[in-house]
């Protein structure tokens, strides 16, 4: 990971034409780039100035607002220049080179994408979970998943994690403070209720997880892909579950020759729907373009989280439909909807048999498509808990799966004696190393590179 520490600027406002524009510049000491930009004015500290933007030969680029915020009272922890001015292109980009010229005997130089937050992070202002929350606040597709994203960047999710961490040191320090003094091993698990400690640990950690597992679902979303033979109204149900006329419709088979796909949200969960070609064997592909659509169908199936399998309710099941079925991926959740009761007779409703759950509707009339939307939720492991969700990322769900793990290693050897005991602490420290790693307490060189690369340039 890059730890430069030079000055560094960007245009952090978003790319094209705005009403206004921003240029940041970070550094250590921006005294001197200020007193170029600006020679015989003053700018104080946290204060907006009204002032000509000029080149360097005193022609103006802009008129706009200057804030310095010195460090480490800023977001990056050091001293902090914006410039703010009218958001088009052209000037931004001649406010940059100006901000960069005036700089350069500094080192200053044009930021990496995510480094003025990396920079938050390496001073302290940030953790690296409240850090991750900038970028995934910027990128919410969703109110619930903004929420969420302020909810980790304000700290929540953070100090659930501190607490989990402080728990287990403190467990850790009496054991290992026993391990120290063997003649008080005897009857320690008792004496200290350390088996009743962990379990409160085991308890919250569970919580956590689950209040993390539910906001990765606003994060992330589920990709639901709609498979059947041609004509069994895989377009019409991808229109009725969007709202409106996303994928063309008509009597005529095959109709769908290529993926279409359409985000819709149910209760603030983001749901990728994509609807496919129909499915037929390669002999009844009327030609290389429909067969190009079938492989294209079974490659998103091989990449769904949900499939929902249509068939005509009407016509009921035939081998083809089971040829369907029996090439779906395992482990993937199937929902085998039947479509167009409206012509069979059939009512709306759903049937969890032996073989597999069965789902009545009618996409044309909207006839059980509520029905659809809950058992989506139901597949996606929402529930209405009332509780603030964090906007986990699964980096962070595996930390939490992992201190479980080493969690339910530490309860194997607390049942055993008291003989394990170096066991059981070995155990606690492995725990507290994983949850550390979400916060960033001990995270390595390359997951911070990673991390922060995906951020946009000026953030």
């Amino acid at each position: 990971m890059n730890l430069d520490t030079s000055p560094i600027a960007a245009i952090a406002t978003a790319p094209g034409r705005g009403g206004i524009g921003v240029v940041r510049a970070s550094g250590k000491s921006l005294g001197p780039l200020i007193t170029a930009l600006f020679p015989g004015a003053t700018l104080n500290p946290r204060h907006a100035t009204y002032i000509p933007f000029k080149q360097a030969d005193g022609s103006i680029i802009d008129q706009g607002i200057a804030i310095w915020f010195k460090g480490p009272h800023s977001y990056t922890g050091e001293d902090v220049l914006e410039l703010q001015g009218h958001g088009g292109p052209v000037v931004l980009q001649m406010l940059l080179g100006r901000v960069l010229e005036a700089g350069q005997e500094d080192g200053l130089r044009l930021a990496e994408p995510g480094e003025f937050t990396r920079r938050a992070y390496l001073n302290d202002k940030l953790d690296l979970a409240q850090a991750e929350a900038v970028a995934d606040l910027i990128d919410a597709s969703t109110e619930a998943a903004a929420r969420s994203a302020s909810q980790s960047l304000s700290g929540a999710f953070s100090k659930a994690i501190n607490t989990l961490v402080e728990q287990t040191i403190g467990l850790r320090m009496l054991v290992e403070a026993t391990l120290d003094f063997p003649e008080e091993e005897i009857d320690f698990l008792e004496k200290s209720d350390a088996r009743g400690q962990l379990a409160v640990i085991v308890d919250s950690l569970d919580h956590v997880f689950r209040q993390a597992a539910q906001g990765a679902l606003l994060r992330e979303g589920l990709n639901v892909v709609l498979v059947g033979q041609p004509n069994v109204g895989k377009s019409s149900l991808l229109n009725a579950l969007a709202g409106s006329d996303v994928a063309i419709v008509t009597p005529i088979a095959g109709t769908t020759r290529d993926k279409v796909s359409e985000t819709i949200q149910i209760e603030g969960i983001p749901l990728n729907i994509i609807d496919t070609a129909g499915i037929r064997t390669v002999d009844e592909a009327v030609d290389v373009v429909e067969r190009i659509g079938i492989e294209r169908t079974w490659g998103e199936v091989a990449k769904a989280d949900v499939i929902l399998h249509l068939l005509d309710a009407n016509l009921g099941p035939s081998a083809a439909d089971e040829h369907i079925c029996a090439a779906f991926p395992q482990g993937v959740p199937v929902l085998r909807i039947w479509n167009k009761i409206d012509l069979s007779g059939h009512k709306a409703g759903l049937d969890v048999a032996a073989d597999a759950t069965h789902l009545y509707l009618s996409a044309n009339e909207h006839q059980g498509i509520d029905l659809l939307r809950t058992e989506l939720l139901r597949i996606a492991g929402w529930q209405q808990t009332g509780e603030s969700l964090y906007l986990a990322r699964e980096r962070h769900l595996i930390a939490l799966r992992n201190a479980r793990a080493h969690l339910d290693h530490a309860a194997a050897h607390a049942a055993q004696s008291d003989q394990s005991l170096d066991l059981f602490a070995e155990e606690l420290r492995l725990a507290q190393v994983q949850l550390s790693t979400i916060t960033g307490e001990f995270s390595p060189d390359d997951l911070l590179g990673v991390i922060f690369s995906r951020f946009c340039i000026g953030k």
